[in-house]
């Protein structure tokens, strides 16, 4: 594995010295290996747990640089492409393990130990395949009371601040990009939001708030007097784990609305008034089980056409995107919230590394059914090699036990580790425990590859 790692150019830093770049590698590979962040499974030994805690530890070590690092490797994925950046907010609360938790603050319900987590991801607009972390931002709250009234208080002092800095982040990190489109839910329904969105992204968002029209209606009624524009269908991600996903059939409208400043906005040096392009589409033909869908959706983007409704649609469902990648770090995968690391500090760069390795199980399981992208999207090009060398050992005599994919694509690759992980190339499609799996098999064999080479140059 050191020698593996060696030859990848940090994957989430250099923090001053080869070795803790070397070590930051290591970790990531073991996380998407073990499918866990438990410091005893991750370092396998009393002296790589030790060598772990150190890393962590580190001054040098820097959230910051993660972010950064690996930042600057998705936007170099996203270059030339139609680009989706959801953020979204999730919690991390340990409810029943706060027992010398040290440095967090309260979580959502206000009494458990927790902190909040809120990334924002890349997704290419056409594959609709993740494509990488580009931005983070992880904060506690206080124990003390803050008496002054919410209204009264800045935006820059409020937690929905993290919503403009998101977008101003993908702006500003994804210049390369033919295009980008900032999607995010309810919560980030912010007049500023839109009144300070930098000029080279839009945005899509669910709107919360029934706002105030300049003619005096309201918001949510103003697709009434609209025509329906067309219908089509739209697959409803599940809500929670054993809760299928289910196709919808939504009536579409669209029109423009001018909206008013709130009268006790934060931002009071924003323009009055802002005009955008709002997007219904409501559920028609239910089946009763489950609640209708109803998306309002206000956007930058000007169209009131069918074509170009349905595409606001179906740009806005990619957000479910960010919700798999929580699911891979929480509860249905490295499961966070039960590590039992105590410090906040250490905590934080923890969860960043969870977060970069929940992003690679669902590139890999993205990519299994083909994709475009280079194998080194996710994998260092000095581990090419091996990866050639082991390909052809898992192929079979039948047509459907062949690797069909492009040399060294993504998709390539993840047959191989799909592979490695037991899936037979029948039945259904390897998910991420199985990637997980071949991951690891992966690993120790691309260590083998590079001693055996060693050995005999």
């Amino acid at each position: 594995m050191e020698k593996m790692v060696a030859l990848r150019a940090g994957d989430l830093g250099y923090f001053g010295d080869a070795r803790r770049a070397a070590m930051g590698s290591t970790l990531v590979e073991r996380v998407v290996e073990t499918g866990s962040l438990v410091i005893r499974k991750l370092g396998g030994t009393r002296a790589r747990e030790i060598a772990i805690h150190r890393f962590l530890s580190a001054p040098s070590v820097t959230c910051a640089e993660m972010v950064e690092t690996l930042a600057d490797r998705t936007a170099a994925a996203c270059r030339g492409r139609r680009i989706v950046a959801a953020q979204d907010t999730t919690e991390i609360n340990f409810s029943g393990r706060e027992a010398r938790r040290r440095g967090l603050g309260p979580a959502g319900d206000g009494v458990s130990a927790g902190f909040f987590l809120h990334p924002v991801i890349a997704i290419d607009s056409e594959t609709e395949a993740v494509l990488g972390l580009v931005d983070a931002k992880i904060w506690t709250r206080s124990d003390e009371f803050d008496a002054t009234p919410a209204r009264e208080r800045a935006l820059e002092d409020k937690e929905s601040m993290r919503w403009l800095d998101g977008a101003a982040r993908a702006a500003g990190r994804l210049s390369g990009a033919a295009s980008v489109v900032v999607v995010a839910d309810r919560e980030s329904d912010i007049y500023a939001g839109f009144a300070r969105r930098p000029a080279s992204v839009d945005l899509i968002v669910r709107a919360a708030q029934d706002r105030v029209l300049d003619d005096g209606r309201r918001l949510f009624t103003a697709p009434a007097a609209w025509p329906e524009l067309t219908r089509t269908s739209v697959r409803v991600a599940p809500s929670r784990t054993g809760v299928a996903a289910r196709i919808a059939t939504v009536a579409l409208r669209a029109g423009t609305v001018t909206i008013r400043r709130p009268r006790h906005a934060s931002d009071t040096e924003g323009p009055e008034h802002l005009s955008l392009t709002m997007v219904e589409a409501r559920e028609v033909d239910g089946n009763g089980e489950s609640v209708p869908l109803l998306w309002r959706l206000l956007t930058t983007i000007e169209t009131i056409d069918a074509d170009g409704a349905a595409e606001i649609v179906r740009l806005y469902r990619l957000r479910w995107r960010i919700e798999e990648v929580f699911r891979s770090l929480k509860s249905d995968g490295l499961r966070l919230e039960e590590t039992q690391m105590q410090d906040a500090g250490r905590l934080f760069k923890l969860a960043l590394i969870g977060l970069a390795a929940a992003t690679r199980t669902v590139q890999l399981v993205d990519a299994r059914d083909g994709s475009n992208r280079p194998a080194t999207d996710v994998i260092d090009p000095g581990l090419l090699p091996a990866a050639d060398a082991i390909a052809p050992t898992l192929e079979g005599k039948t047509p459907r036990q062949k690797n069909p994919h492009p040399p060294r694509s993504l998709a390539w690759l993840a047959w191989i580790i799909a592979r490695l992980g037991g899936w037979n190339c029948y039945y259904k499609p390897p998910g991420p425990k199985t990637m997980r799996a071949g991951w690891a098999r992966f690993a120790s064999m691309a260590t083998g590859f590079f001693i055996a080479a060693q050995s005999n140059p």
